[in-house]
């Protein structure tokens, strides 16, 4: 089997470990390079994540009460509300330990999430406080219940309420006869839920789940993860699964950070890959990966809502430490693991 390198242009390594992006060099150094949490460059990687660069700019931002922006705008604000926010700082592995950080969650989960079903909802009700009922959405949810599971609530009540939720509703449809009815179903028909589910949506289901650490998740949880890797993969990642000439949205090929609601191929594959997925449906999304690397082997921002979040976060149509990060992840993952193999 061909080593990592023999796949890229170049060796990026040293430029991603620059200190400019310490969020980036901590997951280097842990992840590609195999350095323990104990090594004295990885605790000061994390260390500088809450000092350095993209965390402090936003944590700057956030009113007291845990919250940015206006309370009541949450979702609706984007990309300055409270829960792009906790998603880009659980993006960031900022400190789950900071009391700002446990503030920001607090709040979300008094605010966004439906309590009766665990689901995230983008707007809050008046009338008994928390998510609305009718307006939890599986993108949301799904968002939440990985920023949440990375910044230390993954044993909390709340949490697994909003694990349960994905477990129980998020559906996995391709183009069926009919649209499941009952519960969230019939509210999301013409969208989230439709005889074709959300692409989106169901991808943030899954990175939601591959974050849940394998000794910790049940039967329903990797039953859940199966189904919805057999939907990604019978997509072959960003394809029409009843017209593989076609891609329903040109822009997963265009990779970006941090995502938000939307998806690419690269965010597909990382949670594929990372639940030890090598199939030969993934192929073409690995051969499009590896052939948008540059010279010097890093990878650009093609996608970016830079001008809309609370601070710039890269440049778009430049080298990109984030999504080379990521590539270097999925391509280190992919080429390590047994040939053919499907599932762990």
């Amino acid at each position: 089997m061909k080593s990592l390198t023999s796949y890229l242009q170049a060796d990026p390594t040293e430029w991603l470990l620059e200190k400019n992006n310490p969020s980036v060099r901590y997951i280097v150094l842990r992840d590609l390079l195999g350095k323990p949490e104990t090594d004295a460059e990885v605790i000061q990687a994390k260390q500088d994540i809450m000092r350095t660069g993209v965390v402090p700019a936003i944590l700057e931002k956030q009113k007291q009460k845990g919250y940015w922006e206006e309370p009541d705008r949450f979702y609706s604000a984007k990309y300055k509300g409270t829960v792009w926010q906790l998603l880009i700082l659980a993006e960031l592995w900022a400190d789950r330990d900071d009391d700002r950080i446990r503030n920001a969650c607090e709040f979300i989960l008094g605010s966004s999430q439906y309590a009766e079903s665990g689901g995230f909802a983008y707007s809050r009700s008046m009338k008994h406080g928390g998510g609305r009922r009718s307006e939890v959405i599986p993108c949301l949810t799904g968002n939440m219940v990985f920023s949440l599971i990375r910044l230390g609530y993954l044993n909390d009540p709340r949490l697994q309420r909003g694990i349960e939720w994905i477990t129980t509703y998020q559906r996995f449809d391709d183009k069926i006869v009919q649209a499941p009815t009952g519960g969230p179903y019939d509210r999301l028909k013409t969208g989230c839920f439709s005889r074709h589910s959300c692409h989106m949506g169901a991808a943030k289901a899954m990175k939601a789940l591959a974050e849940i650490p394998h000794n910790k998740r049940s039967t329903i949880i990797k039953k859940t993860l199966e189904k919805g890797a057999e939907y990604f993969l019978l997509h072959h990642v960003f394809k029409s699964s009843h017209h593989l000439e076609r891609v329903p949205k040109p822009g997963w090929l265009r990779f970006g950070f941090p995502l938000m609601y939307q998806t690419d191929a690269l965010e597909i594959l990382d949670f594929l890959t990372k639940l030890g997925y090598k199939d030969p449906r993934m192929e073409e999304a690995i051969d499009i990966l590896i052939s948008k690397q540059n010279t010097k082997g890093q990878w650009l921002l093609e996608n970016t809502f830079n001008g809309r979040y609370q601070t710039n976060i890269e440049e778009k149509e430049k080298p990109s430490k984030w999504i080379t990060m990521r590539a270097l992840q999925v391509l280190q993952r992919y080429y390590s693991t047994s040939p053919n193999k499907t599932k762990r």
